[in-house]
């Protein structure tokens, strides 16, 4: 049986590590035909990964590439040159054996980053299907027609593009994640909506398609069995999309009396009810992330989000009743951003949010290719069209703002709202991560870690021991 070795080199963690779920799900697939090894350079960040490779002897490495950059405007990190230096470079040093690139990061700049790594072949959107037929292919030795160097989805099957349980605990060691971070669950993929920055409907496609609720259930329930007391998070692009599928999960939890920790990345405003949040909440859930981007009228509808603002009021007004531990995300300096649309979100922070909640504040949008925002940025100047949007610093600022008045106005409000920071701290300093697990331990507290921190930043910022 042929040797199949694939590499996570995904390192970022913060705000927490994510666990490499897509890279999972392919290693699952393969190992129908193959014997895999999934190595997961997260924590180990390619250190033991030159005598894993020497040891295991793989016939074919694909390697992950999940991130391009960190997407914070005011000091972007680009990741590339560390997955070359560290992961990449090495590996291509002691072995002849293909290298195969996939990832979300690949997804979107296939062409660039095939040039740069030199590497054989890459598959570009969803791998379950595509990287074993590719493996196959190879294994045949016929390259006649020869197949293209990027794979995309339907050049080698048509692809019934299904849904398959990752069992990441099969692949990697969960421990090191256990405490930080969540095991993560997709219920769909694909966005119908048309947020003009976005990447989702580019590397899933423009329209959900969604999971079987009671076979989500039962992947969770699996998992806990396997691993006992966790927290899950459902990864989608929007949780509550379509209309009524989150729903339908949540029951079959319910029914199925699974005791554990939710929580879950976006919630789109048009679709929360109190049915939706009753639901939530009896299934488990102890935190979500709400990102509306704006509460700006005009930018809601220039960003492309396909809600109105009184339908974030609504939201913001169940979450609150409801007590549901959030974190909000703010996106600032999109086309027709100005002085009062900013304004206008500070006053639904201030008149809306739980002090107690978490807000992100962010400014520009990173620009991609294949989006709304690339062609908006192309007429506009902020981009060329022979550019290589790789740079970690291609991004779009509005040109109604003055970026010197902006960082003073969004200081101003920070300081007079500790629970709002600037999307570049993202981690807490070892000092307060220390108190919060210290404090945590002796209270007995389960509230989200985030809230423990923002009681400890309050503190902090009363005792003088933090300046903001």
């Amino acid at each position: 049986m042929k040797r199949v070795l694939l590499i996570n080199t995904n390192t970022e963690k913060a705000p927490y590590p994510v666990p490499p779920v897509g890279l999972a799900m392919v290693a699952s697939a393969a190992g129908q035909r193959y014997e895999v090894r999934l190595y997961d350079g997260t924590f180990d960040e390619g250190r033991n990964l030159v005598r894993i490779v020497e040891d295991f002897g793989p016939d074919y490495i694909g390697i992950g590439i999940r991130n391009i950059d960190d997407t914070v405007m005011e000091r972007p990190v680009s990741y590339i040159a560390r997955i070359l230096s560290d992961f990449i470079l090495p590996v291509k040093k002691i072995s002849t054996a293909p290298l195969i690139l996939g990832g979300s990061g690949f997804s979107i700049f296939p062409e660039e980053l095939m040039k740069l790594t030199g590497a054989d072949y890459g598959v570009a959107g969803e791998g379950e299907e595509i990287f074993p037929a590719l493996l196959g292919h190879l294994d045949s030795g016929k390259d006649h027609p020869p197949l293209p160097k990027i794979i995309y989805p339907g050049i080698i099957l048509p692809g019934k593009r299904g849904f398959p349980s990752a069992e990441i605990d099969r692949h990697i060691d969960y421990t090191p994640y256990r405490q930080k971070s969540a095991y993560p669950i997709q219920t769909k993929r694909g966005c119908s909506h048309r947020c003009i920055y976005c990447t989702y409907p580019v590397i899933e496609g423009k329209r959900f398609r969604p999971r079987d609720p009671a076979e989500i259930a039962g992947e969770i329930e699996q998992a806990c069995h396997r691993l006992g007391p966790i927290t899950f998070e459902f990864v989608d692009s929007t949780f509550n999309d379509p209309k009524g599928h989150a729903e339908a999960i949540c029951r079959e939890i319910i029914k199925r009396k699974i005791k554990i920790r939710l929580r879950t990345m976006g919630i789109n405003p048009r679709h929360t009810s109190r049915e939706l949040f009753e639901l939530m909440l009896e299934a488990g859930f102890v935190q979500i992330d709400a990102n509306p981007d704006s509460a700006s009228p005009a930018m809601i509808r220039n960003l492309g989000k396909g809600f109105h603002l009184h339908e974030v009021e609504k939201m913001a007004l169940l979450i609150r009743e409801f007590d549901l531990p959030t974190m909000w995300f703010f996106l600032f300096g999109g086309p027709g951003e100005n002085e009062n649309t900013l304004k206008e979100s500070f006053s639904f922070i201030d008149a809306y949010v739980n002090p107690s909640d978490l807000v992100y504040l962010a400014t520009g949008l990173r620009i991609y290719p294949d989006t709304p925002l690339y062609r908006i940025a192309l007429k506009e100047g902020f981009v060329r069209r022979d550019q290589s949007l790789l740079d970690p610093a291609s991004f779009y600022f509005s040109r109604e703002m003055d970026s010197r008045k902006t960082a003073e106005m969004m200081h101003e409000f920070i300081r007079l709202h500790p629970n709002c920071l600037p999307s570049s701290e993202t981690t807490p300093s070892p000092e307060m991560m220390h108190e919060a697990t210290e404090i945590r331990k002796n209270e007995g507290l389960t509230e989200p870690m985030f809230r423990t921190l923002l009681r400890i930043r309050k503190d902090w910022i009363g005792k003088g021991r933090l300046r903001i």
